[in-house]
């Protein structure tokens, strides 16, 4: 991966993960509890909610590692769901604001792509280039700004389907918890006592199937 590449990377992935991450706290405003304004973290500027961690160190670590994705996080905006007017949907709608944003933003970014002036074989051939953050060269304005806007969709498209895996500490399973009838409360207490482990051997286990599924909505975003 270039270096202007991976600078626009790291950039796209942290304005998109302080939106999933200030998307949880509005809606819980909203819901009625007022943690997150309190705190300071309806902001959409990035240093209130950057992680050192997840923001650089992680994303960096898989990026040299060559991985085939590439992902982050924030710190968590601080939400407090015992203040929310729906107990029993609140917190699932709470949790299923971040990934909407992401979706949101990556239909905004290939609806910008959807109007330049490119072909559909260039689009196809530049969209794969940001997928696998190959360089483009010699491009006027038209090819690079498809080219940013891959990214920004590529990026969006994967954090929306990996925070809806339903595993804890994931949004999914936020959602998933909410539709759970009380007797399943030892399931939830399970996952959330073992999601970490649940999630890595997931990741190592089922990436050939997360990733095509991811491309698959890429390309429907864009058109390709």
């Amino acid at each position: 991966m270039q270096g202007i590449n991976f600078i626009f990377l790291i950039a796209i992935l942290i304005l998109s993960v302080v939106v999933h991450e200030v998307s949880h706290g509005y809606i819980a405003y909203l819901l009625g509890d007022p943690t997150a304004k309190r705190a300071g973290r309806l902001s959409i500027n990035p240093f209130k909610h950057l992680d050192l961690t997840g923001s650089f160190i992680v994303p960096l670590m898989l990026v040299l590692l060559k991985s085939s994705f590439v992902f982050g996080w924030a710190k968590p905006v601080p939400y407090n769901p015992y203040n929310l007017k729906n107990q029993k949907w609140g917190p699932g709608l709470v949790a299923v604001s971040g990934p909407l944003s992401n979706f949101l933003i990556a239909g905004a970014f290939a609806l910008v792509a959807l109007f330049l002036p490119l072909d559909p074989t260039a689009k196809t051939e530049i969209g794969s280039a940001a997928v696998n953050g190959a360089a483009i060269f010699g491009a006027g304005y038209a090819p690079a700004l498809f080219y940013f806007s891959s990214m920004v969709v590529w990026i969006n498209v994967f954090l929306g389907i990996f925070n809806l895996i339903p595993i804890p500490p994931l949004d999914g399973s936020k959602v998933l918890f909410s539709f759970l009838p009380y007797k399943w409360n030892n399931a939830q207490i399970f996952l959330e006592k073992y999601g970490f482990f649940l999630l890595l051997f997931f990741l190592f286990s089922f990436s050939s199937i997360l990733l095509p599924v991811v491309f698959f909505l890429f390309q429907l975003f864009l058109g390709l």
